[in-house]
């Protein structure tokens, strides 16, 4: 375990705190400890920061909003890097804008569209950040947010590199990287698209969310992936498993994709149903339903 004076890192400007629990930085509200949780002040300060980690050999990944992310009770075995600070959002002409991974999703939408440019609305509902739109190639209406993207900037050997999409090997939630690299900005290629257009998007992205994903509680979104051709919500409801429940985890009434904690929920009994629901789902439907939420960290 690190001491006080191992996170002494020189010339870093941001937040650094100690043995932090990771229910406090995730929307289901779970999670057991990072040993460290660094917050950047700006991209110099993550190089800073990562330089620091590498030199001491201390294993880091990095989170947005803490959307999509379920950590496990043990928590978190090196440095958890929040990027939240790294939010600037830029014009760079012929249909581009570039996001940095800690603007907000819907932050960039507007931002084209006063630009006139669109085709990327059906992220304006979807909660977090766009570097975790990016990680989980997160999408709607058969649209994934990579689709519309045409380079990555990623921190990969100590240094920032933009690369063209053809760099990367993506799908339906599914952006693979190398072993080390952090997302730090996409460069999107959109189209030329009225603001009202957009607006009109904007519009019903959200009452739909509000209607149908206001699920009350903490929660981490859509639990698990939708098969080729099906929808989790269905396959969950045909195995009787909407509403069920395991200490304080539970498959929502309103969206039976959405796990949900009733108050007090612990990573163990999210993953306990996750499983039962896994197992339910396969014993009645032949179908193995994969987690789209990122599972992290230790056991206790």
């Amino acid at each position: 375990m690190l001491s006080e004076h191992d996170i002494n890192i020189t010339g870093f400007r941001g937040t650094l705190l100690r043995h932090e629990p990771m229910s406090r930085h995730t929307s289901l509200k779970v999670g057991g400890p990072a040993d460290i949780y660094a917050v950047p002040q700006d991209l110099a300060d993550l190089l800073t920061l990562v330089t620091w980690l590498d030199r001491n050999q201390i294993g880091r990944m990095a989170v947005g909003g803490g959307y999509n992310l379920l950590v496990r009770d043990g928590g978190i075995r090196g440095a958890v890097i929040s990027l939240e600070r790294l939010n600037g959002i830029e014009q760079l002409g012929n249909g581009r804008v570039k996001a940095w991974a800690g603007a907000d999703n819907l932050q960039v939408v507007r931002f084209a569209q006063q630009l006139g440019l669109g085709g990327i609305g059906f992220i304006s509902g979807i909660p977090g950040t766009i570097g975790g739109a990016v990680r989980m190639n997160a999408g709607a209406y058969g649209n994934g947010l990579l689709e519309h993207s045409a380079s990555l900037t990623v921190l990969r050997d100590g240094k920032a590199q933009e690369l063209p999409m053809t760099s990367f090997s993506y799908g339906y939630r599914r952006l693979e990287l190398q072993p080390g690299d952090l997302i730090l900005a996409v460069t999107l290629q959109l189209d030329e698209v009225d603001p009202a257009v957009t607006e009109e998007e904007i519009r019903k992205d959200l009452e739909l969310r509000r209607t149908k994903h206001n699920v009350g509680f903490p929660s981490a979104g859509s639990f698990f992936k939708n098969p080729a051709g099906q929808s989790a919500w269905q396959l969950i409801d045909a195995a009787g498993m909407r509403g069920f429940q395991v200490g304080a985890a539970q498959m929502a009434e309103l969206h039976s994709n959405f796990m949900i904690n009733r108050g007090g929920a612990t990573a163990g009994d999210c993953l306990e149903l996750a499983r039962q629901v896994q197992q339910a789902v396969l014993h009645t439907t032949g179908v193995s339903l994969e987690p789209e939420v990122r599972i992290v960290g230790e056991e206790p």
